[in-house]
């Protein structure tokens, strides 16, 4: 029980931090004693600070060679899930929430995880290093097509969503503090090594404070008495099927380039993933202090424990298989972190 715990108390801990909003719902909010309106951004620099400064700066180098691997993930993250989500909403999105809808989408044209992706492919003997370039690379690409994609969305939603504040936050409170902890890695990366497992516990804690400020202030606004708890379901079996498919279609593509078996597993274990510890900050610029933030942040809180679940099962077995074959896969264990 305290290995359980010691592994998966992010994803514990964030049914805690909702059930916390509902309690204590005037500390957290915009106005409130913690003044979350200006502590959240600060926090949103911090992890973004913390991820430059363990960011492996020689994983895009070395990653560089295995290009159909690439070119799925990428392409899928940014192009083909986005496509997936926007059918999905186009065929059952008309009976949920605004904001849920919303949501759904925003989960949709996130980037990849970084430590999970990674430490997956490692347990299911996939290829860790075209892992690690593609988590890399989705987390810096994401900075930029996340925000264009939601003004797209919104744009053609009715709703006017101005780009250029948006991408000035991004750039100052996520693109300058990652640049800035990049440049420092080369004086620090062995106290960040050292300490890396300290500073995602760190980031991990900044995200539950966010996910707990944002429901502070949609219980403040009244949003849930205004849905009731029946939008739940509609989300958790949304979020099946549109796990379920991505998993599918990643399946197909990989298989359809030809990838041998270590690229196919980092595809496996990288293209459906997205990313909770950049989502929520990023929705935090994005959002900014919209009453339905609550609703928006739902999906993606409810896919992150699915994902690690689900794809967690899937690389200890497809390590297992990898171990009989005679090519034993690396030890690891699944992480409980935000990634």
């Amino acid at each position: 029980m305290t290995d359980f715990l010691a592994r998966h108390w992010f994803a514990l801990s964030l049914p805690c931090a909702v059930g916390m909003a509902w309690v204590l719902p005037d500390l957290g909010s915009a106005d409130g004693p913690l003044r979350t309106a200006t502590s959240t951004r600060m926090g949103v620099a911090l992890i973004f600070l913390a991820q430059g400064l363990t960011l492996p700066s020689n994983a895009l180098r070395e990653g560089l060679s295995r290009w159909r691997l690439h070119l799925l993930i990428q392409a899928f993250t940014f192009l083909v899930f986005p496509a997936l989500g926007i059918a999905l909403d186009r065929l059952a999105g008309a009976g949920l929430p605004p904001d849920l809808r919303l949501g759904f989408l925003y989960l949709a044209v996130l980037p990849s995880t970084i430590t999970s992706s990674v430490i997956l492919t490692s347990i299911a003997g996939g290829n860790t290093v075209g892992a690690l370039f593609n988590a890399v690379l989705s987390s810096l690409l994401g900075i930029f097509a996340t925000p264009l994609w939601v003004a797209w969305l919104m744009k053609t939603g009715g709703h006017r969503q101005p780009l250029g504040p948006v991408i000035a936050e991004i750039v100052t409170l996520l693109l300058v503090p990652l640049v800035v902890g990049q440049l420092l890695r080369p004086r620090c990366a062995g106290w960040a090594d050292r300490h890396k497992k300290h500073l995602g516990h760190l980031s991990s804690g900044i995200v539950l404070f966010i996910v707990y400020a944002a429901f502070c202030n949609s219980v403040k606004q009244r949003l849930w008495t205004q849905h009731g708890p029946e939008v739940l379901l509609p989300a958790a079996a949304g979020i099946v099927v549109l796990f379920g498919l991505a998993m599918l279609l990643t399946e197909g593509l990989a298989r359809a380039l030809g990838l041998q078996r270590p690229d196919l597993i980092a595809a496996r274990c990288c293209a459906p993933q997205k990313t909770l510890a950049s989502g929520v900050p990023m929705a935090k610029i994005i959002f900014g202090a919209h009453p339905g933030m609550g609703l928006i942040l739902l999906p993606m809180l409810l896919y992150h424990p699915l994902q690690l679940l689900v794809c967690g099962a899937l690389a200890s077995r497809w390590g297992r298989q990898a171990g009989a074959e005679g090519s034993p896969a690396p030890r690891g264990r699944p992480p409980g972190g935000a990634q």
